[in-house]
Formats: structure tokens, sequence, C-alpha cells
């Protein structure tokens, strides 16, 4: 009969042998046991944490997931030492998951893989992570007697199995996207990298539209037909979003400000431009407008962030985003779940925002958005340049809210501030909100055109 075994079956015997009021041999010690699996499991993630949160916060992929699995092997290190030294039932088992998230994660700290390497291993380790799982169900019945925490374990190894599941799911949907081949527009070098313009339409002032938070060029389905109707518009992508290629180092408004100029030049457009941002997308147009003032005919802020407000660091959760995505958590949700548009961009949004790659963008945007706002403050004026400020619905309560849209409205003696009956999200792809946006852009370009005051 098996150690393990016998181990279980003489814990059993000794159960009913202290029911009984009889001492039969040595005795099983459950209550230290389970205390050092409960110990033993909080160690590790809290090292997990404490490591991707806060001491590598904002780090590269590789290194918020190799800290992660560090954190955990500490912790499964810490069941085998300590059953093995302070109970009857050691768990020598556990240094095998130690050994490997430890082997694991300094692997990923020396080699530094890139994304395509990680994608690349999303072919490896889900099948051998689902292999150590079921091999870990089998050693806790083994080697765990019945009531010694059996049942600490045993979620663990669940969400371990869920895990390896959700990484190939990922990985073979990462294969099966192909941005390419549905890429509209071109892409244009600027220095290194190369960003994505589609233009569409004609007459001029052009309309450049600057993309928000976790958005691409796709979101502006709604919007950039309609405006193409009357006058030529151009959606592109930051650098590190959609269909723009990633830059070495994440970009502040500045930077990002120096790429649009560039993009537009090599692609042939040309200005004064009518600027549309929504969201933070209408920060980084403010602080294209400081930067190029000369490059302005007009501009609309849909619901723009506060630029006034004092931006602190970036919320530290947000480092661990990308790992997350490897793990499928953002194919769980459908497409509509990201975005109310229509097909086919619907599920371009959810392609790229999904990703682990979308979802680095997030990070490393929030992460250069002190500086952003910062650059876009340098704004103070517009003169008299045609100015539509739209409000979403939803931000009446919120004083300070308004008391930036207005500070912003007043950035031109020519200027408009409307309040809209969408939100912040549909002001893009909804109906409603997608027509007062456009009522906003046209109205300014009517008034570029006439050279006459917003009505």
């Amino acid at each position: 009969m098996p150690a393990s075994a016998a181990t279980a079956e003489a814990a059993e015997a000794a159960e009913a042998a202290e029911a009984a009021g009889a001492t039969v041999g040595p005795p099983i010690h459950t209550g230290p046991i389970r205390r050092i699996v409960a110990g033993s499991l909080l160690t590790g993630g809290s090292l997990a944490a404490a490591l991707t949160v806060v001491v590598f916060s904002g780090a590269p992929e590789h290194v918020i997931t190799g800290s992660a699995l560090l954190g955990f092997a500490a912790g499964w290190a810490l069941l085998a030492a300590l059953s093995a030294r302070m109970t009857s039932q050691p768990q020598r088992w556990t240094w095998v998951p130690a050994a490997g998230l430890a082997a694991t994660g300094l692997g990923l700290l020396i080699v530094a893989p890139g994304n395509p390497g990680l994608t690349a291993a999303g072919w490896v380790w889900p099948p051998v992570l689902l292999a150590l799982a079921v091999w870990m169900g089998v050693r806790i019945r083994c080697a765990l007697a019945a009531g010694s925490g059996r049942w600490l374990l045993y979620p663990v190894v669940v969400v371990i199995a869920a895990a390896a599941v959700g990484g190939a799911v990922e990985t073979v949907g990462l294969a099966s996207d192909d941005p390419g081949s549905a890429m509209p527009g071109q892409a244009y070098d600027v220095g290194g990298h190369r960003l994505h313009l589609d233009c569409t339409g004609s007459g001029g002032p052009t309309v450049v539209l600057f993309n928000g938070l976790q958005a691409t060029s796709a979101n502006w389905a709604c919007i950039a037909p309609a405006v193409a109707r009357s006058a030529r518009v151009c959606a592109y992508d930051r650098t590190g979003q959609g269909w723009s290629e990633d830059a070495p180092q994440p970009h502040d408004g500045d930077q990002a400000a120096a790429d649009l100029h560039t993009l537009l030049e090599r692609a042939g457009e040309e200005g004064p431009y009518v600027l549309v941002g929504h969201s933070i997308g209408g920060d980084h147009a403010m602080t294209y407008a400081a930067r190029y003032p000369e490059q302005v005919a007009g501009m609309v802020l849909l619901d723009a962030t506060d630029p006034y407000c004092v931006g602190g660091g970036p919320p530290s959760a947000m480092a661990v985003l990308p790992s997350l995505a490897r793990l499928g958590v953002g194919r769980l949700l459908p497409a509509s779940a990201w975005s109310a548009l229509p097909e086919p961009a619907a599920g371009q949004v959810r392609m790229f925002n999904a990703s682990p790659r979308g979802l680095r963008n997030v990070r490393d945007e929030v992460a250069t958005m002190p500086a952003l706002l910062r650059q876009a403050r340098a704004l103070t004026t517009l003169g008299a340049t045609p100015l539509v400020v739209l409000t979403a619905a939803g931000h009446e309560a919120d004083p300070a809210w308004l008391a930036a849209q207005e500070r912003m409205a007043a950035l031109s003696t020519n200027s408009a501030h409307r309040y809209a009956d969408a939100g912040h999200a549909a002001l893009l792809d909804e109906e409603r909100g997608a027509a007062s946006s456009v009522q906003a852009v046209e109205d300014v370009v009517r008034a570029v055109r006439a050279g006459t005051p917003l009505l």
C-alpha cells in the first residue's frame, strides 16, 4: 500500500478511535496542516500581488508575469517546507509546482520575450499547465487526509486548469485574428514605426479624429462615413493602437502630436484641420493645437477628459491587464460588450481591445496621462477659431466635470457648449449620440468654410 494511502487510512482510524474515546497510534495533526495550507496560499497570492501591483507596477508584460509566477512559487515552496517540518503529513509534491513556476518566472525575467515571443509561447504553456493541474489534483487526494485542507487546494487547481484552457483559447484566437486583411487606408513610417491613417471623402477643411482611451480608428465607424459625405475626414491610430505599430517607449501627448504631424505630412494631407477628440482624444487634440496652432481651423471636443484636474499616477492594477489577457479573459465577453457599433467595426474593436497588446496600450496611456493633461493645459486660447464642446449625459451631477467643460468652451470666442442626450461611449457608437457628434463636426466645418460665427 502506498505511504500516502496508509497515512490517509491512519488519519481516518485515528478520527474513529478518537470519537470512541480510544487512542490508536500516533495522531495525525490536521490542525497545523490546515493552517499551513491556508497560510502558504495566502503568502503566495500576497507576494504575487505585491510584486506585480507595487514593486514592478508599469513594468513590461514579461516582468509582470514572471514576478507573479515567482510569488506563487514561493507559496508552494513554503507549503512543502513547513508541512515537512511541522506536521505528520509532508507535502513534498508541492516542490514540483514550486520549481516549475520559479523556473518559468526566472526564464521570463532573463529572456525578456516581447509580444511575439509571449504569443508563440502560448502554444506550449497551456497544455503543460493543464497536465500539471490534473497531476496536482491526484496528488492532493493521495497526500492529504480528509479534513486536512483539501477544500483549500482544490479550488486552486480548478483555477489553474481554467487558466490553461483560457490561455489555449486566447492563443488560437490571436492566430485566427487577421487585422491586416481588413485594414482600411494605409500605414506610413513616422520615424522608426508606422502609423495607420484612413482618409475618406473630399472637401476642406480636413477633419482629423482623435481616439479616446482603449479606442482605435474602428471606433469612428458611425462618425467618419457621415462626415465624409460633406468633408474629407481622417481617422488614425496612435502608436500601439489598432493597425499602428508599437513604439520603443510609450508616447505622451507631445510625442503623439509630433507623430501625427509627421503622419499627415507623409500622407500628403493639407491643413489647417478641424480637430475632433473624444475622451482623452480631446486632450490629444488640445495638445496638438498648442504645439501646431497654425494647423488648427476648428475643434470639436466630445466629452473630453478634464485637462485641468491634478492627475495622479496610474492605477497600479493596470499593470496586470496584459498578463490577464493571455488567459483569454477578454474573449469571454461578446463583441457587443466592447462596443455597440455594427459589424465589422464591433468585431475589430474587440479584436484590438481585448488582446494583450490592446490592454498593454491602455496601461501605457494611463501611465502617460498626467503628462498628457499637463501638455493639454498649454492650450490657453484658440482666438476666434470655431469650437464646439459636447458634454455627454450622466455628468450633470458632477460640478467639477461641468466646470472643466465650460472652461474648455471658453478657449474660443466663437464657441458653443452643448449637452448630448447620450452617454460618454454612446457619442461614438450609438445612433443618437453619433448624430449629435456628427452635427457638431458639420457645424464647425460649415463655420470654417463660411468664416461666420457658430449658430
